[in-house]
C-alpha cells in the first residue's frame, strides 16, 4: 500500500486527527511522494530540522532560477497583487534580500521593543477575559483568542482602533492561499485581501512620513544600514507578514491548546495548581497540536534523503505537526506532558525563516493563558469543537465554553 494514502489534507476526518496518519507515515519510511500535491512529504523530526537548515533548499527559487528554468509555470497574472506583497516578505526571501531585509527590521523589531509591549499584551488580554467572564462563557476564539494578537500588532503597529476590525478578515483571505492546491475562489479573495491591504498600509506609511509616531511603523521607516534603507514595499510586506504569521500561532495555538487541556484534565489541574509550570506548558501545547501543519521549501539543488534522490525543481512539504509527535526525538510523544523540559518542538521552525515574532507571540500565549487559567478556574468545555477546513494553518472554527 502507498504510504502516502494516509495522507489527506482535505479530508475533515485527517485534519481532525492527522496524527495516526503521521505515525504510519514515519513508520513506512523518511520522504514520501504525495501526487495530489506534487510534493514530496517528510515526516522526522531530525530529517524537517536539519532540511529546514539545509540551503540546498529554498523558500522560493526566483533568485537563481527563472519560472521557466525551474521548470516551473508562472502564476496567472490576475494573482500579481498577492504574489508581489508574498515575494517581498521575509517568509518567501532567500539571501542576499532575506539576510538585508532581516536585519533592518530587527533594528525595529527590537527585543526591548517586545519586551516593552508585555504590559500592554497582559492589559489586553485581562480585558478579553474580563468581558468573557462577564457573559458567563462564549466562543473561546471569537471573544478572547483572535482578538487579542490582532489588537496587540495594531498597537504595535500603531492602527488607529477604528481600523482594526479590517484585519483579522484581510489576513484570513491571504492565508488562505498557503493551504494545498488552493482553488480559484481562495485565490481571487487573496489577491483582493492584498491590494485593499496593501494600499491601506501604503496611506498609513504616508501618515507616518508626515507624523512620525512611537510605534513599529515609524520605526521601520527610520530603519537603516549604511545608507541601506527599507522600500515602501518591504515594509508593506513586512507589516501583513507579522499580522498573518503572528495571529495565526497565537490565534490556533490559544484554541487547540484550551482544546487539548480539556481532554487532558489532570494535566490542566496540574497547570492551575502551580502557575510556575506555564511558560513549559506553552511549548508543550506548541509541540501537541502544532498550528502550522506543514512548512513548503523547493529544492534548488538535487539533494538525498533516506536514499531517495529529489531532484532540483521538486517541492518537499516539511510535517512539522508528524515531527513534533516524533518518538525518535519526544519520548511518550502522545501524551500531553505540561512538565515536559526537553521540548525542541519546530512550532516557530528553525534556520534563517525561524518566526522573527516567536517572542511576542510566547509572551502573548503566557498572558492568555495565565489570565483564563488565574481568573476562570472553572472554566469548561460547552460542546465538542469542529475544525476549520483548512490544514496547513489548522485551527478550530470555535470553542464554546463556560465559565
Amino acid at each position: 500500500m502507498d504510504p502516502s494514502a494516509d495522507f489527506d489534507p482535505w479530508s475533515p476526518r485527517f485534519v481532525a486527527d492527522p496524527y495516526p496518519g503521521y505515525a504510519r507515515l514515519r513508520a513506512a519510511g523518511r520522504i514520501h511522494w504525495f501526487a495530489p500535491s506534487r510534493q514530496w512529504l517528510v515526516p522526522h523530526h531530525a530529517d524537517v530540522r536539519a532540511l529546514l537548515r539545509d540551503r540546498r533548499l529554498g523558500r522560493t527559487y526566483l533568485h537563481r532560477f527563472t519560472h521557466e528554468e525551474f521548470g516551473r509555470t508562472p502564476p496567472p497574472s490576475a494573482h500579481e497583487p498577492f504574489h508581489v506583497l508574498n515575494g517581498n516578505g521575509l517568509l518567501d526571501l532567500e539571501p542576499p534580500d532575506h539576510s538585508r531585509i532581516r536585519r533592518l527590521v530587527a533594528k525595529a523589531f527590537t527585543p526591548r521593543r517586545v519586551d516593552d509591549l508585555a504590559p500592554t499584551v497582559r492589559r489586553l488580554a485581562g480585558e478579553l477575559v474580563t468581558g468573557l467572564l462577564a457573559e458567563g462563557g462564549g466562543d473561546l476564539i471569537a471573544t478572547v483568542a483572535e482578538p487579542l494578537p490582532v489588537a496587540v500588532i495594531a498597537e504595535m503597529l500603531g492602527i488607529p482602533a477604528a481600523d482594526r476590525p479590517l484585519l483579522r478578515p484581510w489576513s484570513a483571505d491571504i492565508c488562505g492561499m498557503y493551504e494545498l492546491n488552493p482553488d480559484e475562489e481562495t485565490a481571487r479573495r487573496a489577491v483582493r485581501a492584498s491590494a485593499e491591504f496593501s494600499a491601506y498600509l501604503r496611506e498609513l506609511i504616508a501618515d507616518r512620513r508626515a507624523r512620525p509616531g512611537d510605534d513599529l511603523l515609524t520605526a521601520l521607516i527610520g530603519a537603516h544600514d549604511e545608507g541601506d534603507r527599507l522600500t515602501e514595499q518591504e515594509m508593506v510586506s513586512t507589516c501583513v507578514l507579522l499580522l498573518n504569521a503572528g495571529h495565526e500561532a497565537t490565534v490556533n495555538t490559544t484554541g487547540n491548546g484550551w482544546w487539548a487541556l480539556f481532554r487532558h484534565p489532570a494535566q490542566l489541574a496540574a497547570l492551575r495548581a502551580d502557575p510556575a509550570l506555564l511558560p513549559g506548558a506553552v511549548e508543550e501545547l506548541l509541540r501537541y497540536d502544532t498550528p502550522l501543519q506543514l512548512f513548503e521549501r523547493w529544492v534548488l539543488d538535487d539533494i538525498e534523503i533516506g536514499g531517495t534522490l529529489v531532484p532540483r525543481g521538486s517541492e518537499v512539504a516539511l510535517l512539522f505537526g508528524s515531527a513534533n509527535r516524533d518518538p525518535a526525538r519526544f519520548p511518550d510523544p502522545e501524551r500531553l506532558d505540561v512538565t515536559r523540559a526537553d521540548n525542541p518542538h519546530l512550532g516557530f521552525g528553525a534556520g534563517i525563516h525561524y518566526c522573527l515574532g516567536a517572542p511576542l507571540a510566547r509572551i502573548e500565549l503566557q498572558a492568555v493563558f495565565g489570565e483564563l487559567l488565574r481568573r476562570a478556574p472553572r472554566l469548561r468545555l460547552v460542546a465538542e469543537p469542529q475544525w476549520k477546513p483548512g490544514f496547513v494553518i489548522r485551527g478550530l472554527r470555535e470553542l464554546l465554553v463556560a465559565c
